[in-house]
């Protein structure tokens, strides 16, 4: 029973305690698995009639757990988009604001990161996450938690990447710290039954409900 229209070109965030479908919905659009019911649409096409290829060439996936190769930077940044010029590759570690520590490093973009990124920081790998998407240039955006398991410092610099990345794309971002959307166009509150609240982060908080008490960090149960 949840139905709701992602507007494109906008930021939509997807927020509520854990349990409440919120990583299923960013499962079930690049089609990981398929709805038992209702439907899924871009642009009014169902994705069940689209080919694999063709629905995830539109979508761009940033999520908290990022999957590196024991190759170089620059590998691992092409990764998903064959053919990828090392002009194309720098530019997007540039925009994803990764260059400048590679610049660092004795070898730059061919120093291997090591086992699943073993010998860089969260942060470091989330960039690099960050620009194999910008390489990609996907119209769609799904990020997924992607800077809850950052330090502060890192989830800065993260979180401005990725204030570069949404522009002018349509975005679904599951937030766990709402501190990282409060600026989205729109906040849609997940609980058992569904969308239990939605609005712009003024909006929710202005009703004082569920997105309140998140926001506040106050228990769930009603205040006397």
């Amino acid at each position: 029973d949840l139905s709701f229209t992602a507007e494109p070109g906008k930021t939509l965030a997807l927020v509520g305690s854990s349990g409440g479908g919120k990583t299923t919905i960013c499962h079930l659009l690049p089609r990981f698995y398929d709805v038992t019911g209702g439907g899924i649409t871009i642009d009014g096409e169902d994705i069940r009639h689209m080919t694999l290829d063709g629905l995830r060439r539109q979508i761009g996936i940033v999520a908290q757990d990022v999957f590196l190769f024991d190759d170089t930077i620059y590998a691992n940044i092409a990764y998903g988009t064959p053919g990828a010029s090392r002009e194309a590759v720098i530019e997007a570690a540039k925009r994803a604001q990764l260059d400048d520590y590679v610049r660092t490093l004795p070898d730059g973009y061919d120093t291997q990161v090591g086992e699943r990124g073993a010998r860089l920081s969260g942060g470091q790998k989330q960039r690099i996450s960050i620009a194999r998407v910008f390489l990609k240039n996907p119209p769609i955006l799904l990020l997924d938690e992607a800077t809850s398991a950052l330090d502060n410092e890192s989830e800065i610099l993260v979180g401005q990447s990725l204030d570069k990345l949404a522009k002018g794309r349509t975005t679904l971002t599951i937030a766990h710290r709402l501190t990282t959307i409060k600026d989205y166009d729109r906040i849609l509150v997940l609980g058992e039954e569904g969308i239990v609240e939605e609005g712009t982060h003024a909006q929710l908080l202005e009703k004082q409900g569920v997105y309140y008490r998140l926001w506040n960090q106050l228990p769930a149960e009603d205040e006397e």
